[in-house]
């Protein structure tokens, strides 16, 4: 195992929105600050080193529900240099309700966020403040929020990056009300894929998408798209690593107690990430994003308690 002993600069793309979890009983809500990118950026930054930077780019507006979102993501010890306030948007809400076994069910308003304006100015898309990043971790779910010249404009700043070392990681989360259409969606996801270095996909996600039968046939697409290391998530059944070092796949443990699934694959974004860029161990970041994903499915909500505000002990995986 080898370790990254230089300060890394983590750059997350993505939308925050106002959660509601909501109580069918009652019908009254919980509300919290989440977004599958923001998920990934918290629990990336409560398992990494505190000499590695986590930034969350994205734009709110200058409401007070935004400015509980730039105070949310501060908390988490996570840069908002480059969380820009819009003047006239307000960001996204969504409503989560949860099934008995954990599943849930979502509605989202969010079609003319805040969000969708990011990297865009007048004389056109602007992906400078990304420069001088080492990683940059982005979803489907920002492609399909951004209009197709930022997504353009994305796509080749990416080219550039990668050219002078600079690594992407990719979720392909799938939401199919935010995409024009589904060859749309299939266009910009094997974009995405084909200048990808850390491939981080759920089966039902990709298969979703490309309407593939099987989890090889998942795997051989993506290896056909150029994917060529990370972890392919299965639900209950447990991460399946994403290799051509011939990794034995582990049989992985089995959640005991789960409340909620919400943020089930973006805890193992998150815990995979931060174990694999600072110790350069894919079976140690297969473990860790599994171990940390158990975690996170035994409460309710996208962001569980840190370890000094519950009374339990989460075993050193979510700080």
């Amino acid at each position: 195992m080898s370790v990254n002993e230089k300060p890394l600069k983590i750059a997350c793309i993505g939308e925050a929105m106002i959660e509601m979890i909501v109580n069918p009983e009652t019908f009254t809500a919980n509300l919290d600050v989440a977004g599958d990118v923001l998920n990934v950026s918290i629990y990336l930054r409560r398992n990494l080193d505190a000499k590695h930077t986590v930034s969350f780019f994205s734009t709110v507006g200058t409401d007070t529900m935004s400015d509980h979102i730039v105070e949310r993501v501060q908390s988490e010890g996570i840069s908002t240099q480059n969380l820009q306030r819009h003047p006239h948007k307000v960001p996204g809400i969504y409503s989560i309700q949860t099934a008995a076994d954990g599943e849930r069910s979502f509605c989202y308003w969010r079609n003319d966020s805040a969000a969708r304006t990011m990297f865009s100015t007048p004389q056109g898309p602007d992906f400078s403040s990304l420069n001088g990043y080492d990683v940059v971790f982005f979803s489907a779910i920002t492609l399909a929020i951004l209009p197709q010249p930022v997504r353009d404009g994305l796509f080749d700043w990416i080219s550039g990056f990668r050219t002078r070392g600079g690594r992407i990681a990719f979720d392909s989360n799938f939401r199919p009300s935010l995409w024009e259409n589904i060859e749309t969606t299939q266009t910009e996801v094997t974009r995405a894929w084909s200048v990808t270095d850390i491939a981080l996909p759920s089966v039902d996600d990709e298969m979703g998408i490309f309407l593939d039968i099987d989890e090889e046939a998942v795997l051989g697409r993506l290896r056909a798209s150029g994917v060529r290391l990370g972890a392919l998530k299965r639900g209950a059944k447990g991460p399946l690593a994403i290799s051509f070092q011939g990794m034995d796949q582990i049989d992985y443990p089995v959640a005991r107690h789960v409340v909620d699934t919400t943020a089930a694959g973006d805890s193992f974004d998150g815990a995979f990430l931060a174990s694999y860029l600072t110790h350069n161990d894919h079976g140690a970041a297969m473990k860790a994003g599994h171990e940390c994903s158990l975690k996170v499915i035994g409460y309710r909500g996208a962001i569980i308690p840190r370890i000094d505000e519950v009374t339990d002990t989460f075993d050193g995986i979510v700080r």
